[in-house]
């Protein structure tokens, strides 16, 4: 480790290491995937999460993506090729969103596109927008602002992540939207249909009524809402009444049958005939089920077309007929159920037609309450509903025509196999793995794909129209390979002319797009250039790693590896890396829902980025971290640790000396047979994905290094060359090159900038410390590690027997008299010419306090004038 004086500053100091460092990283291509040569066995391939684009990022994207790129520095640094994309998640909802409050525009597919459009404003924030003050414009005006708005929004970011010092190749940057996306989309779609994989069914869907679109599973969220239930009989043949109790009364119009538990005794004797609905009139049978509960409300349910997920279950499994009266805009459609014949019934249900759902509740409350089948007063409760995770308002269950992807829930073979893959991939922490198991025992329904969205991967499908120009759903059109990516609603369809289309024999587009997950999923195929690239797929997949947060282990994780089980027959990755969550001071969950996000922008400029990311790391795998931005008390001692990493390393690079002198003295073997001791410490954690034990490890010790040893040896340090003055050259710069490795992952700009004073190329390159080489020689590796620790103790005593006395610390000491254990005294004295030299003491006398514990050390210091 040779010095250059000229290059070590006069005052070192964090600010604008930034940007001076990631200037030289991109010009220089530290972290460029090599790919020339590459072998499978040498490369370290990381499928990094994309980021939604639309918007913001905030504090808890710079603590995970930190994990990742603390991981990712040091494989590069073991000598691994490191391949780290990073992607952009930009389409979907969240980009929809963003563009209509931005723009001040909203979709409508039925507008002809307008050439050189330009919208009514920019930058809206749309906190006031409702979709009435919104401009209505073509879907193809549409996605072009979608398109506009990524690509900004995506150089922001990318400012971003480069400021914090992701060590990426921005190189391979790839987008969940770009042709490059549509492709492998569409490819991998065409498979899973091909594969029947992927299937078309008219079904219950859950559906939010606020953006017209369909919900899969994974996106479902409870919130606990105020509602009651309403008692409510039904008549019997006898003219007797039964009586049930629900909290959905407006849904009474669907209601198909009653059910109850098989095994209770009040109404085993009803199953197998039938009541009447109030009202309404419409004789529904009476059956059994397992999963109607003997001590809900009155022990008996009606069961609508559709009320919640169990009356889904319900319609299924007794194969019921769907009476569905809801519509997709969350309000009661017109037209009469068939089942409702009596002129009552149909009168009735006129008062409910077009209402809202809370409207058509009141509606048939009074209904009920007219005709004496509303039994005593409703009873408040509160209870679970589920919501789309980006919806407001509640969502209800409605028949469309959807695409699937088959995920397990009714195949126990594909199911079997996933639970395998998740067994097989090394989870880090381990207890993470048992989320993943729990969701894969509990889907209940295949994958919902389809989404009745614009800006998003187009579902590559036509359907043939018959004599009387209806779609021939069960008689799809594929797109074939070579017409990929296509956009079925603006693209012919094979075997057919433009002019056919919508027309009797012809053939129309499919408008839906797919779930955004069924793009990211496939990020190791977008990646990794699968079917595009195969030489650089087989370079890097399976994946070396998925790095994720943990909410998304239902979605994000399980979906790659659903995919890559039906494209590849194998897990994508061989380890998968879980951060927690960052919560607020009253120990909340940071999101934007709730309003408690901190954008990073602010904590980046104003404390470093090698501070924050010191915050962010030092948080291990998994576990969760309070941040409070009015007083980040860890990103503080983060940055004081940057400064001292500059302030120690100035030191040692201005001592003259070589790194390759032999280290013969016994207090600097010391402290390097410690330091061994926490390389190997660090390379293990390391190793086991704990990257804040680590950190731990190395700055503990980096802190006695500074207080205890730099401060015992300055002295020799910059003393009369001789070999005990080369030996705590030697010492030093050995240390300080391995502790700026150890702390390169960590802190990348203070380390980078104080390893360019004494080396030519990047700390980021340099290989990682390797124990056996750190110790060098013989005496070096039989260092006796306590003897530091005591030297420290003793200059800690003579310090304050200055200080007793109120003498400087810079005060001639004639004599000073140790006096401690004799084991402990007989180490000592090795370090007894530092000890001298630091306290300024002409004589130094050892005395035997053998009536000590072996464990204590006694400091008589005698000051003489």
């Amino acid at each position: 480790m040779m010095t250059h004086a000229d290059r070590v500053p006069e005052k070192p100091a964090l600010e604008g290491l930034e940007a001076k460092w990631e200037t030289r990283w991109e010009s220089d291509g530290t972290y460029r995937f090599a790919r020339e040569n590459a072998t499978r066995e040498t490369i370290y391939s990381i499928d990094t999460p994309p980021p939604t684009a639309s918007g913001s990022l905030h504090i808890g994207h710079v603590f995970s993506y930190t994990h990742t790129d603390v991981i990712a520095r040091f494989q590069r640094m073991r000598g691994k090729n490191v391949f780290y994309p990073m992607g952009w998640d930009d389409n979907g909802l969240p980009t929809e969103r963003r563009v209509q409050n931005y723009y001040g525009v909203r979709c409508d597919p039925s507008l002809g596109y307008t050439e050189n459009f330009v919208p009514p404003f920019e930058g809206g924030d749309g906190k006031s927008s409702k979709a009435a003050d919104q401009l209505p414009i073509s879907r193809r005006n549409f996605i072009e602002l979608c398109e506009t708005l990524t690509k900004e929004d995506e150089k922001q970011f990318e400012a971003l992540w480069r400021t914090l010092g992701l060590s990426v190749d921005w190189n391979q940057t790839y987008r969940t939207i770009g042709q490059e996306a549509l492709f492998t989309s569409q490819l991998a779609f065409l498979g899973n249909v091909e594969r029947g994989e992927a299937y078309q069914a008219m079904a219950p869907t859950l559906w939010d009524v606020t953006f017209r679109t369909a919900v899969a599973q994974a996106e479902l969220e409870d919130k606990d809402m105020p509602a009651a239930y309403h008692r409510v009989s039904f008549l019997k043949p006898d003219g007797s009444t039964i009586e049930i109790e629900t909290t959905r009364p407006e849904l009474l119009p669907a209601c198909v049958a009653l059910v109850a538990h098989p095994e209770d005794e009040r109404y085993k004797h009803l199953f197998g005939t039938t009541v009447t609905t109030p009202v309404f009139g419409v004789e529904v049978p009476v059956l059994a089920h397992h999963l109607a509960q003997k001590d809900k409300g009155s022990g008996i349910a009606m069961i609508c077309t559709f009320g919640d997920v169990t009356d889904v279950v319900w319609w299924r499994e007794l194969d019921l007929p769907n009476r569905a009266i809801m519509g997709f805009d969350g309000r009661i459609i017109a037209e009469v159920p068939d089942a409702i014949t009596s002129e009552f019934g149909r009168a009735a249900y006129a008062q409910l037609a077009g209402k809202t759902v809370f409207s058509a509740k009141q509606a048939v409350v009074e209904l009920l309450t007219a005709s004496g089948d509303l039994i005593g007063d409703p009873k408040p409760i509160v209870h679970a509903v589920k919501f789309f995770e980006k919806g407001d308002k509640p969502l209800e269950i409605v028949s469309t025509r959807q695409w699937y992807i088959r995920n397990g829930a009714r195949d126990e073979k594909l199911r079997a196999r996933l639970l395998e893959h998740g067994t097989e991939l090394a989870w880090h922490p381990e207890f993470m793995k048992v989320r993943y198991e729990n969701w894969v025992n509990g889907l209940t329904g295949d994958w919902l794909v389809s989404r009745q969205r614009f800006f998003g991967v187009p579902l590559p499908v036509w359907y043939p129209l018959d004599a009387d120009a209806n779609p021939v759903f069960d008689q799809p059109i594929l797109a074939t390979r070579d017409l990929l990516p296509v956009d079925p609603s603006s693209d012919t369809a094979p075997g057919y002319t433009e002019n056919q289309r919508g027309q009797v024999d012809g053939f129309i587009g499919e408008v839906d797009v797919m779930d955004t997950w069924a793009t990211s999923s496939l990020t190791p195929q977008l990646a990794g250039g699968w079917e595009r690239d195969p030489e650089l797929f087989n370079l890097v997949f399976p994946y070396s790693l998925r790095p994720q947060g943990q909410d998304i282990i239902r979605t994000w994780l399980f979906s790659t590896l659903l995919r890559a089980e039906q494209q590849h027959g194998t897990s994508p990755w061989q380890h998968a890396a879980l951060s927690g969550f960052i919560v607020d001071p009253d120990r909340k969950k940071m999101s934007k829902s709730k309003g408690n996000v901190v954008t990073p922008a602010d904590m980046l400029e104003l404390h470093g980025s090698d501070a924050v990311r010191y915050w962010a790391a030092s948080s291990r795998l998994g576990t969760d971290a309070a941040f409070d931005p009015k007083n980040p008390t860890q990103i503080k001692i983060g940055r004081r640790l940057a400064i001292k990493i500059l302030n120690a390393s100035k030191f040692v690079s201005m001592s003259q000396g070589s790194s390759t002198a032999p280290i013969t003295e016994p207090v600097d073997q010391s402290m390097l047979a410690g330091l061994t001791a926490v390389v190997a410490q660090a390379t293990t954690a390391f190793e086991n994905y704990d990257h804040a034990r680590a950190l731990e490890s190395t700055e503990s010790f980096f802190w006695t290094f500074c207080d205890d040893y730099l401060e015992l040896v300055k002295e020799r340090a910059y003393g009369e060359p001789g070999p005990e003055q080369a030996s705590a050259v030697a010492a030093l710069r050995t240390a300080l090159a391995t502790l700026l490795r150890l702390f390169a992952p960590f802190v990348p700009f203070a380390t980078e900038e104080a390893w360019s004073w004494s080396n030519d190329g990047s700390v980021h390159t340099a290989p990682w410390p390797v124990a056996a080489d750190l110790l060098g020689s013989d005496e070096v590796a039989t260092g006796n590690i306590a003897l530091l620790d005591l030297a420290s103790r003793a200059l800690t005593g003579i310090r304050r027997a200055k200080t007793d006395a109120k003498a400087s610390q810079k005060s001639e000491v004639v004599s000073a008299v140790i006096c401690g254990a004799p084991a402990e005294i007989a180490l000592l004295t090795l370090a007894a010419a530092d000890l001298k030299a630091v306290g300024r003491i002409h004589e130094l006398t050892f005395v035997d306090g053998s009536e000590l514990a072996v464990t204590d050390i006694v400091f008589a210091t005698v000051l003489e004038s």
